[in-house]
């Protein structure tokens, strides 16, 4: 079973809620960067507040590496529920 195709993602009703919930959790890791990045770079606006929004940047920039991470695990699982159903297919005939 190859990784990243759309078919694992449809198979059955427990891979598309698990699809579902891994698009929901990196949509928050994305937003979660973005806000980050965002209030981090306002904050350079002022010399006062340079050091919180340094690590505004690092805790952005550790979202933006969560985000592959996610995917990758996402698409792990299903392609290991995948293949579960392969095993017991062939154990039925």
């Amino acid at each position: 079973m190859t990784l990243f195709t759309h078919e694992n993602r449809q198979k059955t009703d427990r891979s598309r809620r698990l699809y579902a919930a891994f698009e929901i959790a990196h949509t928050i890791v994305d937003f979660l960067a973005a806000i980050c990045f965002l209030i981090g770079s306002i904050l350079f606006f002022w010399k006062a507040y340079e050091t919180p929004a340094i690590w505004l940047f690092v805790i952005g920039s550790a979202f933006f590496a969560l985000k592959p991470t996610l995917r990758l695990i996402r698409e792990l699982k299903l392609a290991a529920m995948g293949d579960a159903e392969d095993l017991a297919e062939r154990f039925r005939d």
